[in-house]
C-alpha cells in the first residue's frame, strides 16, 4: 500500500509538471495570439519534453504536430557559427584571418576584415537589406555587387550592427573551403551527425519552395490584421536564414554540440566567447540580449547567464549553461518574440527542486 500511494504521487507530480507547462504555454499563445507553436526541453543533456500546440495551417485547419517543420530564419547562424568552428578545428581556417584570404574582388575597404568580425557583426560592412528590412533584389549577384559599390558604415570593431552580409559571406567562404555547397556541408557535418532527418531531408528552402508538412507564416506586421507572410530568401543568404526543422530536432542538436558532438571543448568555448569592441566593451542586440558570439545571442549577467538564438521574431532558443537547461520554442507568427517569453518556461525546470 505505501509502495502504491508512493507510486501515485510521484506520476501525479510528473503530471502536475506537464499540466504546468502546457496551461503557460496555452496562456502565452492566447496572450501573444500565436497560431501554432513546437515546444521542446532539455535537461541534463536529455530532452524531457516535447508538444505541439494549436494550428500548422489556419485555412486547412491543420494541427501542428512533433514532425511539422518550421522555417527557423536567422537561428541558421548558429548552425553557420558551428560550421566555421569546424573548419578551425580541422586547421583550414583562423578566425583571425582577412577575408580577403578567401574571396576575390572584395573592396578595398573589406580587404582587411577579419572572418571572426563579420562573424560575430563587428564588420562594419552594409547590409544586403535596407533600412525597412527589404532586400535590395532577390538575384544574388546583384545584391553583392550594388552593397560592395556602398561605403563601410564604420571600422571594423567599433561597433556592432546585425546584418546580413555578414553570413552571405561565411557562406561563400565555408563553400570555397570545403569544395562543397553550404547545403551540403551543413547536411554532412551537421545534420547527419546529430540525426536531424527531417532537416536534412528537407535542406535548405525560401518561400518559393514546396515544403511537405510544414507550418504556413502568418503575422499582424501588415495591416493589424493577420495575413499570410511573405519572405524569398536567396540561396546566397541561406546560410543566414535557411533551415526548416522541428523543435526536437534543434533540441537534438543542442544536446550534441553540449557534448562534443560537432566541436571540440576547447572550441565550443571559443565559439560562446563574447565578442569585445575595440574599446574592450560587449555588445549585443539590446541590453537584455546584451552579448554576440559566433552566430549566438547572448544574455552576460552573473545569475543564469543566457546562450540563444532567435530567427525570424517568431522562434528562439535559449540554453542556461550552469543549470544545464534548454528551451526551444518555434512558431509561426511573425512578431510572436519567444525570446521575450522562453524563460517563463526555462523557470518552471530550472526552479524544479
Amino acid at each position: 500500500m505505501v509502495l502504491l500511494i508512493a507510486f501515485i504521487l510521484v506520476n501525479s507530480y510528473a503530471y502536475s509538471q506537464v499540466d504546468k507547462v502546457d496551461f503557460a504555454i496555452k496562456n502565452l499563445m492566447l496572450k501573444n495570439k500565436i497560431i501554432g507553436l513546437q515546444l521542446a526541453v532539455v535537461k541534463n543533456n536529455k530532452i524531457i519534453k516535447t508538444n505541439s500546440y494549436g494550428l500548422s495551417n489556419i485555412q486547412d485547419n491543420i494541427k501542428v504536430d512533433n514532425e511539422t517543420l518550421f522555417p527557423i530564419s536567422s537561428m541558421t547562424k548558429v548552425f553557420t557559427g558551428v560550421a566555421i568552428m569546424q573548419l578551425v578545428e580541422s586547421g583550414k581556417l583562423n578566425l583571425e584571418e582577412p577575408i580577403s584570404k578567401y574571396l576575390d574582388s572584395l573592396p578595398m575597404t573589406w580587404q582587411n576584415i577579419k572572418i571572426k568580425q563579420i562573424a560575430t557583426h563587428i564588420s562594419g560592412i552594409p547590409d544586403v537589406f535596407d533600412n525597412e528590412g527589404n532586400l535590395m533584389t532577390e538575384n544574388n549577384e546583384i545584391s553583392l555587387k550594388k552593397v560592395k559599390e556602398l561605403p563601410i558604415e564604420f571600422n571594423s570593431g567599433e561597433e556592432f550592427r546585425y546584418n546580413q552580409t555578414n553570413y552571405l559571406l561565411l557562406g561563400k567562404i565555408i563553400e570555397k573551403i570545403s569544395g562543397k555547397t553550404f547545403e551540403k556541408y551543413i547536411s554532412e557535418n551537421q545534420f547527419e551527425k546529430v540525426k536531424m532527418i527531417n532537416s536534412a531531408k528537407t535542406g535548405l528552402t525560401d518561400y518559393y519552395d514546396i515544403v511537405n508538412h510544414s507550418v504556413k507564416g502568418y503575422s499582424y506586421f501588415r495591416t493589424g490584421k493577420l495575413t499570410n507572410i511573405y519572405e524569398p530568401i536567396p540561396i546566397s543568404l541561406r546560410p543566414a536564414a535557411g533551415i526548416s526543422s522541428t523543435a526536437t530536432e534543434i533540441a537534438k542538436w543542442i544536446i550534441a554540440l553540449q557534448n562534443y558532438k560537432l566541436i571540440n571543448e576547447e572550441n565550443l568555448k571559443i565559439l560562446w566567447e563574447p565578442i569585445t569592441l575595440n574599446d574592450g566593451k560587449t555588445a549585443g542586440m539590446n541590453n537584455f540580449l546584451n552579448g554576440y558570439s559566433l552566430g549566438f545571442n547572448m544574455v552576460l549577467r552573473d545569475k543564469n547567464p543566457i546562450i540563444g538564438s532567435m530567427g525570424g521574431v517568431r522562434s528562439a532558443f535559449f540554453i542556461y549553461p550552469k543549470n544545464n537547461v534548454s528551451v526551444v520554442i518555434l512558431t509561426n507568427l511573425q512578431g510572436s518574440h519567444p525570446e521575450n517569453f522562453i524563460e517563463e518556461i526555462a523557470n518552471l525546470y530550472i526552479t524544479e527542486k
